[in-house]
């Protein structure tokens, strides 16, 4: 399911599965190079030119509004774009007293798709590398709104190969791919039974995917 929704011809890393994600793990991602590869990064970016690795802590979200200008993101947004996969996202919602509610998003088909992201590869000074992604963020939609101010951008499937393209340097095209997924295609659910940190859940395993815990 997951070669053909992606349309993934070589396969760098296995396929992350195991239920939530959460920032500082390492994600299942798509990079365009001859081709979609499925690959995996550590979800907090950590740019090339960072002193310290420890600045992905602060960077696991870029603002859609921001990310051409953001000294962290621009150059990666410009070259280094990728599709995080993942089959849905968890929101929390504050109900006072009572504790916060955890909301999860995703499609109403139930299929997988991909956020937006963007990745780098950072090497010590003893040439050991990391290679990190973050995830794009943007305002909500309608459904979102009610339980958090920010959502990630969602790529419509239509519209995955262009921001792949590390050639594509339609900077006004890429941007225009930034906007809040139509709601009316989502779903969201109470999260009942679970106690998850804000993040998101990779896709199941894929019997067509070599695959590993993550």
């Amino acid at each position: 399911m997951i070669m053909e929704e992606f349309d993934i011809q070589e396969v760098d890393r296995p396929l992350l599965t195991g239920g939530d994600i959460h920032p500082g793990r390492q994600v299942s991602a798509i990079v365009h190079r001859n081709g979609n590869r499925l690959a995996a990064f550590h979800w907090g970016l950590v740019p090339s030119w960072a002193k310290d690795p420890a600045i992905g802590r602060k960077m696991i979200n870029a603002r859609a509004e921001t990310v051409t200008a953001k000294p962290g993101f621009k150059n990666a947004f410009a070259k280094r774009r990728c599709l995080i996969i993942a089959d849905g996202f968890y929101e929390w919602q504050k109900t006072g007293t009572t504790g916060n509610k955890p909301w999860l998003f995703r499609l109403k088909n139930g299929k997988p798709f991909g956020f937006a992201g963007l990745y780098e590869t950072w090497a010590s000074p003893g040439k050991q590398e990391i290679a990190s992604c973050t995830i794009i963020t943007t305002i909500p939609n309608e459904l979102v709104a009610p339980i958090h101010n920010r959502m990630p951008v969602i790529v419509p499937k239509e519209r995955e190969a262009a921001s792949l393209d590390p050639g594509n340097h339609d900077r006004t095209g890429l941007l225009s791919l930034l906007a809040p997924y139509p709601s009316a295609a989502m779903e969201r659910l109470p999260a009942t039974g679970r106690n998850p940190a804000p993040g998101f859940m990779n896709p199941p395993a894929d019997p067509a995917v070599p695959a590993a815990t993550g």
